[in-house]
């Protein structure tokens, strides 16, 4: 499978932006799903085959990391789309903040009056 299909899946995306900075074990990526390990080490074996991630064995347990030269501009192109989000996300919460707090100064102006 290639690249692009690879994460046409949303759990798949969700995967390499957990090991995009860091390295977690399949354990680790697991228990940040409400699918069995079996699915979630399924999709890291298609993101595995794609050159998505990177796999290091220690012992019996597997650690996961993004592999963002393997990517090519794939990597732009999705931290780009996180980074966007992020942006979004944080319009969001200062809109949330800013009607709250217009919100108490309405109340805290109808009670000294």
């Amino acid at each position: 499978m290639d690249a692009v299909r690879a994460v046409a899946e949303p759990r798949r995306r969700e995967i390499l932006r957990l090991v995009w900075d860091e390295e977690l074990s399949a354990g680790e990526i697991a228990d940040r799903f409400d699918v069995t390990f079996g699915a979630v080490s399924q999709h890291l074996k298609v993101l595995r085959d794609a050159g998505l991630v990177t796999l290091r064995r220690d012992g019996k347990r597997r650690f996961y990391r993004a592999d963002r030269e393997g990517m090519g501009p794939l990597a732009d192109y999705l931290a780009s789309m996180w980074a966007a989000r992020l942006d979004a996300l944080a319009e969001l919460a200062e809109a949330a903040e800013a009607a709250e707090a217009a919100e108490r100064d309405e109340k805290s102006e109808g009670t000294t009056q």
